[in-house]
């Protein structure tokens, strides 16, 4: 197990994976550990989770770097991630009291109510393009509710994942309440289905949900699936061109691309459409592809030489079947795992561009004829993340996002983005069950419900 840097190629690091009988060592230690940890009070494990955050502000630079040598994501974005999972820790720390306190209930009973106990040990299977962020915002409510959390995150941020653990040890948590497991993916299998693993979460592909759902669901576990997206940002006829366009290009290229939440099909109705198009390009063509390392770079080098060849596949795919390229679409000469910032256009049904989620720095630009069909082509997707509409009708906006959109978080006028205080997740192929705000911190509790005649 190695992880490269994607923007050298050169090798960083080499580990070792864990055998089977270490494994299970962490797991059954986890289990013991977790029936100490949950009979702390919130106030004593709040103490806990303000510690890492400020070793997360502390040391939010030196992260920041972590991340641009072992995943290319932009310095600057990578000091941004470590900030934000500082607050979650925050945010949890003060409100996972009044989040899970007992809920009375009126009923015939002399005292009924509701009370939520964690679960135990709760698997969590995280991707590598937002290394820290996607792991924190899970295990912040995880811990705080009282359960312990083993990590198996992907290999090519092994770094990352290892300084996680040092950061939660740092914080003083006990070492076996959370651990990170250095593990192949038979192994992963078998730890999923482990008696001593309560409840599994994963942030990944499609396909990778399928296969955790299934190996959890024969051992009936709870699951939490956050998986690929392909948001469409709608462009009505009363937008304000400028600041749309701006805003789906950052939000399109954040991450160099690589989110789950970017922006990904931007729809205008014809009657803007070829302002908005010529506003995308000029945004599009103004981004900088270079060393993470530069503060002048809008675009690092995707996280893996495999992954880069993917998504120029697609795009040539979509190309051969009739999309336009009008920007990028070609690799370039120089070393490390760069994709240019690219737009297609003549986007129809059957390409890539239109059916999968394309993981980079590309764009597909859709024309509709009218409010009505931007609607419809946005839904005509397997995927339900995120959503954004663009008007200065405002409560029309409102309606569409709200009423007519599906993803499980629509915006207005804005780009999608993850909030501690708002629940996160989505529909159809993109997953089920929610994170962040009190909706997530729930998913990994028992809802007991408690009468007294």
């Amino acid at each position: 197990m190695k992880t490269v840097n994607p923007t050298t190629g050169k090798v960083i690091e080499e580990y070792e994976l864990m055998d089977d009988v270490e494994l299970d060592s962490i797991i059954n230690k986890a289990a013991v550990a977790q029936n100490d940890w949950k009979e702390l009070s919130f106030d004593q494990r709040a103490e806990y989770l303000n510690r890492i955050a400020d070793i997360l502000r502390d040391r939010k630079e030196g992260l920041g770097e972590l991340m641009a040598t072992e995943m290319g994501k932009p310095l600057a974005q990578g000091v941004s991630e470590a900030e934000k999972c500082a607050w979650v820790c925050e945010y949890y720390a003060e409100n996972a009291v009044s989040f899970l306190e007992n809920e009375t209930i009126e009923t015939d009973a002399s005292i009924s109510y509701v009370t939520y106990n964690p679960l135990g040990t709760v698997l969590a299977i995280m991707p590598w393009n937002f290394p820290f962020w996607q792991l924190f915002r899970f295990a912040a409510p995880a811990l705080m509710a009282g359960n312990a959390a083993l990590l198996k995150h992907a290999p090519n941020v092994t770094g990352c994942a290892l300084e996680i653990e040092h950061i939660i040890h740092k914080a003083g948590i006990p070492k076996s309440v959370f651990r990170t497991v250095l593990a192949d993916i038979e192994q992963t299998q078998a730890m999923i289905t482990h008696s001593e693993i309560d409840a599994v979460t994963l942030t990944g592909s499609t396909r990778a949900g399928k296969a955790v759902a299934g190996q959890a669901g024969n051992v009936l576990k709870k699951t939490v699936l956050e998986l690929g997206g392909s948001d469409p940002y709608l462009i009505l006829k009363d937008a304000d061109l400028e600041k749309a366009a701006e805003t789906c290009v950052t939000s399109r290229l954040i991450n160099s691309g690589q989110s789950c939440i970017a922006a990904k099909r931007f729809i205008a109705v014809k009657d803007v459409y070829d302002d908005f198009l010529e506003l995308v390009l000029s945004n599009m063509n103004e981004k900088m592809v270079g060393d993470p390392f530069e503060e002048s770079t809008d675009i690092g080098p995707m996280a893996r030489f495999d992954l880069r060849d993917q998504l120029h596949e697609q795009v040539k795919k979509s190309i051969k079947n009739g999309a336009e390229c009008l920007l990028g679409g070609e690799i370039s000469d120089s070393e490390g795992a760069f994709y240019p910032a690219t737009v297609l256009t003549d986007i129809k049904k059957g390409m890539p561009a239109y059916e999968e989620e394309l993981f980079g720095p590309v764009a597909s630009v859709l024309k509709a004829e009218n409010e009505e069909e931007a609607i419809a082509i946005a839904n005509d997707t397997q995927f339900g993340l995120g959503a954004a509409v663009f008007s200065k009708d405002a409560a029309r906006a409102e309606q569409i996002a709200s009423e007519r959109l599906e993803a499980g978080c629509c915006f207005v006028n804005e780009y999608v983005k993850s909030d501690p205080r708002l629940p996160f997740g989505g529909i159809k192929k993109s997953g089920y069950g929610r994170e962040l705000s009190h909706h997530g911190i729930k998913e990994f509790v028992n809802i007991k419900t408690v009468f007294i005649s």
